[in-house]
């Protein structure tokens, strides 16, 4: 699939299977490396690609590479056009993800930043459910805790640091779970292994706040937002305790790639009905609307790829 498909690799459009780079890469050794995750939605009825919240994510990206000290000769409004015409030169007719990568390219041996070359790239792909799953997810607090922000940047998408979420999905998977709730290192619920978490309890949303190590979601913000406009319901931002889990009214993670999921069980325990509820329904159905250009309210959030 992928040898059909274009990238932007060495500031030019190319051929995914002409983009390589070699074993010695500083980033490939040591992790030196930074992304984004945007996804772009295919609505039929329009025959039009929406990518979506667009600057919003290269502003993220922008603060991610700032943190590994790594300098692009693009702005935001450059890489914004890369992105389109990188979807325009594919032809997508589909959902698709696109990964803008910024590294170290230099090919030496030494763990550091400084002194070292820099090198983007961006690919896209065909993508639909990130989690497989139906009815929920089934998820297990991991034993593995979550990276915290004095020992790698919780808040910057590194390369990196995805080890940490990897671990503790692959725990879950092994131990029979969907997905993972890592905590931070004083015990308080952080979030997924790639999403951010949300419980209803009480009539109101509440979620981790940015101090407790979670990574700023584009899609938790768009939650929040569409929580309180389209549905009258508050979001509260505080700790929350691991026993708080069990006695919720309903659970859901969300983030680019998984979109808006819910949970049914934690560590074997039933949540609420053991079913989906009724807010994380209103909200699935509400993200989904907006991402494919079906609520007007919401327009500026969607960049159209086709003229």
């Amino acid at each position: 699939m992928a040898d059909n498909l274009v990238c932007f690799f060495d500031d030019a459009f190319v051929p995914m299977s002409e983009a390589k780079v070699g074993v010695m890469t500083h980033a490939f050794n040591y992790g030196t490396g930074c992304f984004e995750g945007i996804r772009a939605y295919w609505t039929a009825e329009s025959e039009q690609l929406y990518v979506f919240r667009l600057n919003d994510h290269l502003r993220r990206f922008e603060h991610s590479r700032q943190v590994l000290m790594i300098d692009l000769p693009y702005s935001i409004e450059r890489l914004s056009e890369i992105c389109i015409e990188l979807l325009r030169r594919n032809q997508f007719k589909t959902d698709v993800y696109v990964r803008p990568l910024a590294y170290k390219s230099s090919e030496l041996i030494g763990v550091r930043l400084h002194n070292l070359t820099d090198a983007f790239t961006m690919f896209s792909v065909p993508f639909g459910d990130y989690v497989e799953t139906k009815g929920g997810l089934s998820v297990g607090v991991s034993s593995w805790r979550r990276i915290d922000d004095n020992a790698a940047p919780a808040r910057a998408k590194l390369t990196g640091i995805y080890v940490n979420s990897a671990l503790a999905k692959t725990e879950a998977a092994l131990n029979g779970f969907d997905e993972s709730i890592m905590l931070t290192d004083d015990g308080h619920v952080s979030e997924g292994s790639a999403e951010n978490i949300f419980l209803v309890l009480g009539g109101r949303l509440v979620t981790p706040p940015p101090t407790d190590n979670i990574l700023m979601g584009i899609t938790r913000d768009t939650i929040i937002t569409i929580a309180k406009t389209e549905l009258g319901i508050e979001t509260v931002e505080r700790s929350i305790d691991r026993s708080e889990l069990y006695g919720a009214d309903e659970i859901f993670v969300c983030g680019t790639g998984a979109q808006v999921l819910p949970v049914v069980k934690v560590d074997h325990r039933p949540i609420g009905s053991g079913e989906v509820g009724p807010t994380t329904q209103a909200l699935v159905k509400s993200y989904m609307d907006i991402v494919h250009g079906n609520v007007d309210t919401y327009r500026s959030w969607l960049t159209p790829v086709y003229q």
